[in-house]
């Protein structure tokens, strides 16, 4: 049973924030920072059934052997695969890139538009390069898949967390302060350079580099990761991102085929995300869901904003589940739990500064050295106020770690899920708010 917080006279946005008082589904190792373990087994096995693909003509460059867990039907590589097929009439009215996607199992919709955009795809005999081109019933669509275009990023002998790997995905415990990806201004040093030296896979010398995007918050859904013109020249697959003060785990598809079955789930919201946090101040009620679209800040472009109808503009759904875990120096902060129902830019970061508790050490976003000092003082005893500056000070990025991932795995089927506790710098700061109080809600 669900029940909605009134809102208040004073504020609207208690009416975004819903208290639930359903059972919070959450493992006893999730309730303690310190119990974390490292990775689990597999807990569900699931029959996954390749989509039939009805092209007449199948050419492929690749000489791979198929991966012996593979289902029947997969591929890793769909380099120089044609498709030559007459739209049905039961397809009606449909885009050119979302019709081949149907026609092809496995493949990313990036990796269509790509080959659209190189001329590669004709409509009866007529080339064309608009993705968005539609395709009624009668129409002959010829179509030959691009080469993948080789990373224009240099393998790094960088050191990596690995916590899980096969031949298909790598699962990787991201430091805090490293970018996911390179972009102007962080052209080296990123996951995407030690993982191309990791992975010994093809690269290109070259100044260019991946986007000119920030660095955000898991998938960006269809106009994120997935689909980005940048999307299918990623060696290996990066299916999401951290931001690059954010730690913790991010999945990593090392084949085509994996990279196209994971972006999926993270378009259908099935990939399983417990985030952990330090916040400024306790969040009221101690759980709930913040339900409420998210858009770019347009007083700071670097930042997100929480935006309330009527005035939404570009804003997206968003919509993240939090539960206080812990209330720390007798209110001053807690640790706060939190579970995406979707994947936006710095979604937790601009929803915990909207109901009021903004990430301890986000600058960005409010949770400033002064206000957390504001709030721990009036809290906690004077013989702590010079380590707590001291310790506040040393904060150097918004206190947030991707504590846990689940996804089914894209050759298996099988459900698999891993955990990885927060590192020093957190915990450090976690154990001071302590000795100062703490309390179970």
């Amino acid at each position: 049973m669900k029940t909605e917080v009134q809102p208040t006279i004073s504020s609207t946005r208690d009416k975004h924030i819903t208290k639930s008082n359903k059972k919070y589904r959450r493992s006893k190792r999730m309730l303690s920072i310190s119990s974390v373990s490292r990775c689990s087994a597999p807990s569900l096995v699931l029959s996954q059934k390749p989509r039939a693909s009805r092209f007449l003509t199948v050419r492929s460059s690749s000489t791979r052997e198929p991966n012996s867990n593979q289902n029947p039907g997969q591929r890793t590589s769909y380099s120089g695969v044609k498709l030559e097929e007459s739209v049905d009439s039961k397809s009606g009215k449909s885009r050119l890139d979302s019709w081949i996607s149907s026609r092809i199992s496995g493949i990313s919709r990036a990796r269509i538009q790509s080959s659209i955009k190189s001329g590669l795809v004709s409509v009866n005999g007529k080339v064309t390069d608009k993705v968005s081109h539609n395709v009624k019933a009668g129409d002959k669509v010829n179509c030959v898949i691009s080469e993948l275009r080789p990373l224009r990023a240099e393998p790094e002998n960088i050191p990596l967390d690995i916590v899980y790997e096969d031949e298909n995905v790598l699962v990787v415990n991201k430091p805090a302060h490293m970018v996911v990806h390179p972009a102007p201004g962080n052209a080296t040093g990123t996951l995407v350079n030690g993982i191309l030296h990791h992975c010994s896979l093809p690269t290109v010398s070259s100044k260019e580099v991946l986007s000119d995007a920030e660095d955000v918050s898991v998938d960006d859904d269809d106009e994120g990761l997935c689909s980005s013109p940048y999307a299918a020249s990623v060696r290996p697959g990066i299916v999401h991102r951290l931001d690059k003060g954010t730690s913790g785990l991010l999945v990593v598809a090392k084949d085509e085929h994996s990279h196209a079955h994971l972006s999926e789930q993270f378009k259908l919201h099935t990939i399983k995300r417990v985030y952990v946090s330090l916040t400024c101040g306790v969040p009221a009620p101690l759980a709930g869901r913040v339900d409420v679209p998210i858009g770019r800040d347009v007083s700071n472009r670097i930042r997100m904003a929480a935006i309330v109808e009527p005035n939404r503009g570009q804003a997206r759904h968003a919509s993240s589940r939090y539960k206080v875990i812990e209330i720390l120096a007798g209110g001053g902060s807690a640790l706060v739990e939190w579970r995406l129902e979707t994947g936006r830019t710095h979604q937790i970061r601009a929803h915990a500064k909207y109901i009021g508790v903004p990430l301890l050490g986000d600058e960005v976003y409010g949770g400033t050295q002064n206000m957390a000092l504001s709030l721990l003082r009036s809290r906690t005893q004077p013989s702590c106020h010079r380590q707590l500056s001291l310790s506040l000070s040393g904060i150097e990025r918004p206190c947030l770690h991707a504590l846990a991932l689940g996804f089914t795995h894209p050759c298996t089927g099988k459900e698999i899920h891993f955990s990885c506790p927060p590192p020093p710098d957190f915990t450090e700061i976690l154990s001071q708010l302590r000795e100062m109080g703490t309390e179970k809600p």
